[in-house]
């Protein structure tokens, strides 16, 4: 489990802010990026129909979209 180590402070107008190092936010970001792939990934599954095309196909599909 990650160790966190936050600095609570207040901006001039009074609003509490966070301070973390650079090297836990840095890690805060990877797990946050971990957690969206993995919502996706489960999103994806739930809408999985079971339909496949063979990667040949899927690569022409994929560069006849990019030459538009």
């Amino acid at each position: 489990m990650l160790t966190i180590h936050p600095q609570f402070i207040k901006d001039t107008a009074g609003k509490s802010l966070v301070v973390l190092p650079q090297n836990e936010f840095d890690i805060l970001m990877e797990e946050l990026e971990e957690l969206e792939d993995i919502r996706l990934y489960d999103e994806a599954k739930k809408n999985d129909t079971g339909e496949r095309i063979p990667m040949e196909e899927a690569f022409k599909i994929i560069e006849a979209g990019h030459q538009k």
